[in-house]
């Protein structure tokens, strides 16, 4: 809706605020001196910083290093640096969900924040009038079917469950028979991100993949990856793992608002060659919200 806009751009702003402290802040005191080439090493030292990357942050200023020559506005060589990292970022992902009912695997660690992102999923999902069912696929850890049937229960989506310890694809298998039954839009599928046995939690995510396309054929099936934003380098090994188990379709990214290096978003968007379809602007369920990559980098780099 168009009136939503500056909201999420306010929201955008306050959740990338700890890095824009550190990173604008930088890029403002170089601006305020001469665009040389010890004004291009210190901006390479500061991407680093905010967890860009050393490749990424070298290809970056070089970059800019060549698209900036002529230009002598500082504001038009931030403008300049936005756009390089918005391309960087990519293209956004989008949801596939027709024809119903559509899967939603929802992926990762344990800690990421799946469970809230399932329940600001379904959130969305559920304003667009979508029927959406939830599946309680983690049965491993301590309480995660609680916490999922307590938030199904607010934003008003029923969940499919077996008892704790039960195996995960059976709860998908009887997930998708009932999204079929009940006329469900979605399915959204809770799964493990850590395994109290020594079944290895790929084998099991890629058991719980198989089921869901045998059992629903025909289903659009999304695989996003929850990514914590403040795990940064190690967070982005992790998703290269997930990524290849199952062929992620794209990412949500967390707890942007925790952290002030921000800059793995863009080490994440090049390194993965996943889309990121959305990202965490805060806690409540209104805080999700799809990923525009230009917005993304001017928020990231905003003069303060």
């Amino acid at each position: 809706m168009a009136g939503e806009a500056p909201g999420w751009l306010g929201r955008l702003h306050n959740a990338l605020s700890r890095t824009r402290a550190t990173l604008a802040a930088r890029v403002d005191a170089l601006l305020a001196g001469p665009i040389d080439e010890a004004f291009f090493t210190e901006l390479e030292e500061t991407l680093v910083q905010a967890d860009v990357g050393v490749p990424l942050s070298g290809a970056i200023t070089q970059q800019l290093r060549e698209r900036s020559r002529g230009l002598s506005s500082p504001d038009a060589v931030r403008s300049t640096l936005a756009e390089i990292i918005g391309e960087m970022l990519g293209t956004p992902g989008v949801l596939h969900l027709d024809p119903p009912p559509a899967v939603i695997l929802i992926l990762g660690a344990n800690g990421s924040g799946k469970t809230t992102t399932i329940a600001k999923l379904a959130h969305r999902l559920r304003q667009e009038d979508r029927r959406v069912l939830l599946a309680a696929g983690d049965t491993f850890r301590a309480a995660a079917i609680e916490q999922l049937e307590i938030w199904g229960g607010r934003v008003g989506a029923p969940v499919i469950r077996h008892q704790a310890g039960a195996d995960p694809a059976a709860v998908v298998f009887d997930a998708a028979q009932a999204a079929v039954a009940r006329g469900a839009d979605v399915l959204i599928v809770d799964t493990a991100g850590r395994l109290h046995t020594k079944v290895n939690l790929m084998e099991e995510l890629k058991k719980v993949n198989r089921v869901v396309t045998r059992a629903l054929p025909a289903a659009p099936v999304e695989r996003l990856l929850v990514l914590d934003a403040t795990t940064g380098q190690n967070g982005l090994a992790q998703a290269k793992h997930f990524h290849d188990a199952v062929g992620l379709t794209g990412l949500v990214l967390t707890k942007l608002d925790g952290t002030a290096k921000g800059g793995i978003v863009v080490a994440v968007a090049q390194t993965l060659r996943v889309p990121i379809t959305f990202i965490g602007t805060g806690e409540g369920l209104d805080d999700l919200q799809p990923f525009h990559a230009a917005a993304f980098a001017e928020a990231l780099l905003a003069a303060s």
